[in-house]
């Protein structure tokens, strides 16, 4: 699973071949969720809700760049890294 960004703890990933709907994961600590990149909402899983808070300010900022990489995945090429919330 391709690591796109990390960022205070966080882990953003994307599998190759995933299912619909777009989305990414995020992993922090032992939590995890998988985040709908048009809605920007979770479709399964959690986070705390500071590490979500945090999921969500960068996802909103890359949407563009996730709906890329979501497309580059379903064609097992290699994804772009995205700059990570600072």
């Amino acid at each position: 699973m391709p690591e796109v960004s990390r960022f205070f703890g966080i882990v953003i990933t994307m599998f190759y071949k995933d299912h619909s709907p777009p989305h990414f994961h995020a992993k922090y600590a032992e939590s995890r969720a998988l985040i709908s990149i048009e809605g920007l909402t979770v479709i399964r899983g959690n986070l705390m809700p500071r590490a979500l808070a945090l999921v969500i300010e960068w996802a909103s900022m890359h949407k563009n760049e996730l709906l890329e990489n979501w497309e580059l995945a379903r064609r097992q090429a290699p994804l772009n890294p995205i700059e990570p919330l600072t």
